[in-house]
């Protein structure tokens, strides 16, 4: 690795953003992109870190098919990936009250 750059992924900038970043990066000399993280969270979070399914892929963010493209374009470019995983974290998203 020589040299990483942070993705912040939220709706505003999702997998397919990201994926049109890339040839730029890769022309600066990035090797890796750290992409902040990317399970089901939260509706509208922008950092991802208030997991809600550790089994799925933000929807919000582009899902699976999204982070393979993404992934597909960064190998295209020589470049690798670093997802931030964050297994100790959950969130709870209160009901709604139905009065």
């Amino acid at each position: 690795m020589t040299a990483t750059y942070r993705l912040q992924l939220h709706a505003g900038f999702t997998f397919a953003d990201a994926q049109e970043v890339v040839p730029y990066l890769a022309d600066l000399g990035v090797s890796h992109l750290y992409l902040s993280p990317v399970l089901q969270a939260v509706p509208g979070s922008m950092h991802g870190y208030d997991v809600l399914d550790h089994d799925r892929i933000s929807d919000e963010l582009g899902g699976a098919d999204g982070l393979e493209r993404l992934a597909a374009t960064a190998r295209q470019h020589g470049l690798g990936l670093v997802v931030d995983v964050v297994p100790n974290h959950m969130a709870l998203v209160a009901p709604q009250s139905s009065n």
